[in-house]
């Protein structure tokens, strides 16, 4: 029963957090969903938040993004993430897993924490590897802000013509902003 039923149980949390959000899904529920009882579950990730974060992995690998991007020519590393970005937000299993931590993180102040912290722990880091020098976690910031609206207006909320566009349009109309973010002047607030 092992490994199997932990399996069974990521299977049924992953789709219930990315239906339902975090608020409703219940240990219960997926308990349920997974044929196993609640204990179970208790026993493999101690809680929710811990159930939570394991579901949650991010649908590709960040530093094997960057990798493979250190590998562009440098001014056509925008365009790349734009077209990987969208093509993350294309495939329904990604989009379901990004589209169901977005709706997390909207949902509840103790799931925004979570979103924020899987963010900042496992994506923040790794763009920031590409960015200009100077202040590379707010560039980087600043484009995983860019994503998280987009997936939202576009799968979420379906802004009509958001929702609506072709992804090579999308890809060309986010590109020349992804550029800025990681390479372009950065107004300095002087304190």
């Amino acid at each position: 029963m092992g490994s199997a039923a932990r399996e069974d149980i990521l299977a049924a949390a992953r789709r219930q957090f990315a239906e339902r959000g975090y608020p409703a899904t219940t240990l219960r529920a997926v308990a349920d969903e997974a044929g196993v009882d609640t204990r179970l579950i208790s026993h493999y990730f101690g809680s929710k938040h811990a159930l939570f974060t394991e579901v949650f992995e991010l649908p590709f690998d960040p530093q094997g993004l960057v990798e493979s991007l250190t590998r562009v020519e440098r001014s056509a590393r925008p365009a790349a993430m734009a077209a990987f970005a969208v093509g993350v937000l294309d495939t329904p299993a990604s989009r379901d897993l990004m589209t169901g931590l977005l709706r997390a993180g909207m949902s509840e102040p103790e799931a925004a924490v979570l979103v924020r912290d899987i963010l900042n722990e496992r994506l923040v880091p790794v763009i920031a590897q590409l960015a200009a020098p100077d202040r590379p976690a707010l560039r980087a910031s600043l484009i995983g802000s860019l994503m998280a609206g987009l997936a939202v207006a576009r799968h979420i909320i379906s802004v009509p013509d958001v929702a609506a566009v072709a992804s090579a349009d999308l890809v060309a109309a986010i590109t020349p902003v992804i550029a800025h973010y990681l390479d372009g002047d950065l107004p300095v607030t002087q304190n």
